[in-house]
């Protein structure tokens, strides 16, 4: 059965208070080389049946309207199966 990968990400231009500190933990732990982590929320949805054109934007309409909060968050990616659509 396929899965259908939704990605949903803090906008950039507003502060990550979780991204932030794990930052600053990666640092405390040796691990200097990153400069910012984002974290956002992934969503995994099996589908019985093939993965047509409605039902991709059936996913974009729930991503859009339940899974997201537009005012802080964009839905960054939708794939299926790993391959972004």
């Amino acid at each position: 059965m396929p899965t259908i990968v939704v990605d949903v990400m803090p906008k950039a231009e507003l502060l990550d208070p979780q991204g932030k500190a794990t930052t600053g933990a990666l640092a405390r732990l040796g691990h200097d080389k990153f400069e910012n982590v984002r974290i956002g929320k992934r969503f995994e949805f099996t589908v019985d049946g093939e993965v047509t054109d409605a039902v991709l934007a059936e996913v974009r309409q729930v991503a859009d309207e339940i899974l997201s909060n537009s005012v802080i968050e964009d839905v960054v990616a939708i794939s299926v199966d790993g391959e972004a659509r």
